[in-house]
């Protein structure tokens, strides 16, 4: 019984509210992928032919993509001088800031390279 309160302050955070805020997002968008693909296999009227569609779309996919990324650059960009402005000379924030660039690009080109292979 000792152990399960113990445990109980480092599980708090699971039951936060912005925990929930974070997996109802993450529900609704699933939700709305899931709907947009069968929406698309009914439209189509099968399987193969909305794989056909997709194949055949890509490429407007892709240009989709590429917008999307470039107006994320422009936000975090904004983002970015006003954060080191904000933060002044702090060496810490820098080094935050830097990881999470890198991170949003491995993930980017991951994401990518996965689509490229996939073709």
């Amino acid at each position: 019984m000792s152990t399960t309160r113990a445990s109980w302050p480092r599980l708090r955070w699971l039951f936060s509210r912005r925990a929930a805020k974070a997996l109802l997002w993450t529900v609704v968008l699933v939700a709305a992928a899931v709907g947009a693909n069968l929406l698309g296999i009914y439209l189509v009227g099968s399987v193969a032919g909305w794989e056909r569609w997709l194949a055949a779309a890509s490429g407007y996919f892709l240009v989709w993509r590429l917008c999307l990324y470039g107006a994320t650059t422009y936000g975090w960009v904004w983002m970015r001088r006003r954060l080191l402005a904000r933060e002044g000379d702090d060496t810490q924030a820098r080094r935050r800031l830097v990881r999470s660039e890198v991170a949003g690009v491995v993930a980017i080109v991951a994401l990518e390279a996965s689509l490229l292979m996939q073709g």
